[in-house]
Parts: structure tokens; C-alpha cells; sequence
């Protein structure tokens, strides 16, 4: 019979359980977990296939360049608007939306961990961390502008490292510590928007 006859073909995981479709999202969902919770490096292939209940080949047919793109999508996955929820929001003025990323902070650590782990700077994982935080430092640059900042590129270059080292620190720790940049982070964009450009109130 053909696929049409007999509907849709389904996979047979390593299990030997037949699975319907879904697969792709199932691989992304183990690879967040394994990710996570033992980094990358230490999660190899069979693991992730056998979480996610999959054969090795369906992985490479959906994932063609293996692992390597497997990694570089889980990370497009966290965050693939740069922080739409704070950058975006109408409700807040600039300066408000500049202190409201360093309430965001779970979809940044993902980013450092992945540069930590994989040392070729060619890998599709780097390229994009390191894409995802340029992007980033240029919307809080485009925001402190927005907030008449006399110097956007600095205050942006600013914060993005301030949310980068406490992105690690929480890290390394295990504990958060964006309050405390969050109050640095204050101190920083009220020296660098002039107190005329500030709305009554908004301090």
C-alpha cells in the first residue's frame, strides 16, 4: 500500500514503540533537558536518542548536521526576538525596559554556557551565541538612545556586560544575582541620561 492508503507512516523508536509524528519536538525537548542539566559535552547521541524515544536515524533526518545542529537550535529556541517581553513592551518608558531586562534573566545563561563548552569558533553554536549577543547589546543600545542617553553604544555595551556577568556569577554560584546588577545597572543609565531627558517620576 502506499503512504496515502495505509496514512501517515509512523517511526519506530529504539524501543521498538511506534511513534507518530512529533519527533523533531521530542529531540528538542530532551536536549533542553540534558543540556541543562549536564551540559553539552556530556550528552552524547544515544542519550538524547533514547530521552527523546527515537532511532539515531531520525535524529540525522531531522538534525542533518548532527549534534552540532542540534545544539545550535536549542539555543535559537530561547530567545529567538531578543527579549520581545521587555523591549517590546508599550506600557514601559526606555528607561524602565532598560532596568526590565535584568528581570529576564533565564534565556541569557544558555548562551554563556554553550561558548564555555565548545571551543571552535566556527561551530554553529558559537556563531550564534555570539549573535545572539550582539543583538542584544544593540537593542539596549537602541533603547538607551530612546531614553536620551548622551552616549547610547557605551550605556549599551554597558549593561550588556553587566547582564553577562551576572548571568555567569549566577551561574558559577547557583544563585541569582541580577538584583544586585539590576541596582548597578540603576546607577548606570541616571548618569547616562541627562536629567532633562528624564520624565517627572520616572526616577
Amino acid at each position: 500500500m502506499t503512504e496515502s492508503e495505509n496514512g501517515p507512516q509512523m517511526e519506530k523508536g529504539p524501543r521498538g514503540l511506534r511513534r507518530g509524528r512529533g519527533a523533531r519536538e521530542r529531540i528538542l525537548s530532551a536536549s533542553q533537558q540534558l543540556f541543562r542539566d549536564q551540559g553539552i559535552n556530556c550528552t552524547g547521541v544515544n542519550e538524547l536518542c533514547a530521552v527523546a524515544e527515537v532511532s539515531k536515524r531520525t535524529l540525522y533526518q531531522h538534525f542533518t548536521g548532527g549534534k552540532d545542529e542540534l545544539v545550535a537550535e536549542h539555543l535559537r529556541r530561547f530567545d529567538p526576538d531578543i527579549l520581545p517581553e521587555v523591549f517590546d513592551r508599550a506600557d514601559l518608558t526606555p528607561r524602565e525596559r532598560l532596568l526590565a531586562a535584568f528581570n529576564m534573566n533565564s534565556p541569557l545563561c544558555p548562551f554563556i554556557a554553550a561558548a564555555v563548552e565548545i571551543h571552535d569558533p566556527g561551530h554553529p553554536a558559537r556563531v550564534y551565541a555570539r549573535d545572539y549577543k550582539q543583538a542584544l547589546a544593540a537593542r539596549l543600545t537602541e533603547t538607551a538612545r530612546e531614553s536620551g542617553a548622551t552616549n547610547p553604544e557605551q550605556l549599551g555595551e554597558q549593561l550588556a556586560l553587566l547582564l553577562d556577568g551576572a548571568s555567569a556569577r549566577s551561574r558559577v554560584l547557583d544563585t541569582s544575582t541580577f538584583s544586585t546588577a539590576a541596582a548597578i545597572a540603576a546607577v548606570l543609565i541616571d548618569n547616562a541620561i541627562p536629567t532633562a531627558a528624564v520624565p517627572p517620576g520616572a526616577r
